[in-house]
């Protein structure tokens, strides 16, 4: 495979950016339909049990038992790779993510302990029909995803501060593709990896504090998560020489970021709150070289192990939230925010399967009391369109990524 390394490490280069519709990075601006509705603007409010992924300090404002559900549907209506060839959309235009908790007060202590489960990121982009630079109509996709499992604990520890903590069991899995049907060249081999993915653990910690019956100040802190992804398989198309198999494929060098945020919620009447958030991600230190490495083939025509290195060099991001939650009447709450994040990614490491793109979005919403017990919340955020013109290696100078698209957000929330 010697001869074909050189497009080998530009392609995986093209496949390790990730592919996240979340765009806080590889984050979703925010967890659960009251926090994505408010802008991510969560630090200082956060009250239902997406605290347990936003500031767990949160939780010790739920009293007696609470369950939160929600399903969030992603329609991409312009996510697009454009050179000198193409101009091409991404086939999967609709992403679904899921999660949900679960909080109970705690009858010997002023605490609320929870579970919950949360997407944390990472959706996918499938090209199907790009034109190749080698005169072929042939795959580029790149399907990464993060899910945890989260149990925390909130406690009131006097009767303005409280503070919180909870760990995280994450799963990460990638799967790639890359002109497998296109026929070899002296520089080029199709490949397709599949089955890598990875389960670490991970934790956040979180305090609010509330000066006064209309301030209140948060904050939060979470440790950095490497994910190395192993235990996958991959193939090489060499043409009239056959198909390479690799039973051993890992890829090292992603990693959630250590973040630190910092929040203030203002409530200058009952029926109004204001909350704004700033958020420090540290991508610097999470994402820099991304090494791909093949090992263990039977192939006699194959190198017994092949190692691509791709320079990412991401930027550390600060993110700024704003939102606000205004109570309509008794059963009706309206939410509106903003959310702004510029993209972590250095110009030239763009790529069509990266949605970190993304720097603006608009969130509107409401949530309504069914009953005593049961509340619906719902709303709308807007991915605001965003381009990247960039030189590419494989596909030339002036290579463009557009994206663009909106979110529908539902929850089911009963509190007993």
């Amino acid at each position: 495979m010697k001869r074909n390394h050189t497009i080998v490490l530009i392609l995986c280069g093209l496949s390790i950016t990730t592919q996240s519709h979340a765009t806080n990075g590889i984050n979703l601006i925010g967890y659960g339909a009251e926090s994505t509705l408010m802008g991510g603007a969560d630090t200082a409010v956060a009250r239902d049990t997406s605290a347990l992924n936003t500031n767990p300090a949160g939780l010790a404002q739920i009293k007696g038992r609470l369950f939160d559900g929600y399903g969030s549907l992603l329609r991409t209506t312009d996510l697009a790779h454009k050179d000198a060839l193409n101009d091409q959309h991404a086939d999967n235009r609709y992403v679904l993510l899921a999660g949900g908790g679960y909080a109970q007060q705690l009858k010997s202590l002023p605490c609320t302990a929870g579970i919950g489960f949360f997407s944390q990121g990472g959706a996918g982009a499938v090209f199907k029909h790009i034109k190749t630079p080698f005169g072929t109509d042939d795959e580029m996709s790149s399907l990464f995803g993060i899910a945890k499992i989260t149990p925390g604990i909130g406690c009131q520890v006097t009767d303005n501060l409280s503070i919180g903590g909870s760990a995280s069991l994450i799963y990460a899995s990638i799967e790639q593709k890359f002109f497998y049907h296109t026929p070899p060249t002296a520089s080029f081999a199709g490949f397709k990896n599949k089955g890598a993915d990875t389960i670490r653990f991970g934790f956040k910690l979180g305090a609010q504090y509330k000066l006064n019956e209309q301030w209140t100040l948060g904050a939060s802190y979470t440790e950095k998560t490497e994910l190395p992804l192993t235990g996958g398989t991959a193939k090489f198309n060499f043409g009239a020489s056959g198909i390479a198999k690799y039973d051993k494929l890992s890829i090292k060098g992603f990693a959630l970021p250590r973040e630190v945020a910092i929040g203030a919620a203002f409530k200058p009447n009952p029926d109004l709150l204001l909350s704004a958030k700033i958020n420090w991600l540290n991508w610097a230190d999470a994402i820099n070289d991304v090494t791909t490495t093949w090992r263990e083939t039977s192939s006699t025509f194959a190198p017994a192990s092949t190692v691509s290195v791709s320079q990412q060099d991401w930027h550390n991001q600060i993110v700024y939230a704003l939102g606000a939650a205004y109570a309509y009447n008794d059963k009706t709450t309206l939410y509106a925010g903003y959310n702004y994040g510029k993209n972590p990614v250095p110009k030239n490491n763009s790529s069509a399967l990266l949605a970190a793109t993304l720097e603006e979005h608009i969130t509107l919403g409401f949530a309504r009391k069914l009953d005593e017990t049961w509340k619906l919340t719902s709303g709308i955020e807007f991915l605001l369109p965003k381009k990247v013109t960039y030189d590419s290696p494989l596909f030339g100078n002036n290579t463009e990524v557009r994206n663009e698209g909106f979110f529908l957000h539902l929850m089911l929330s009963k509190q007993w």
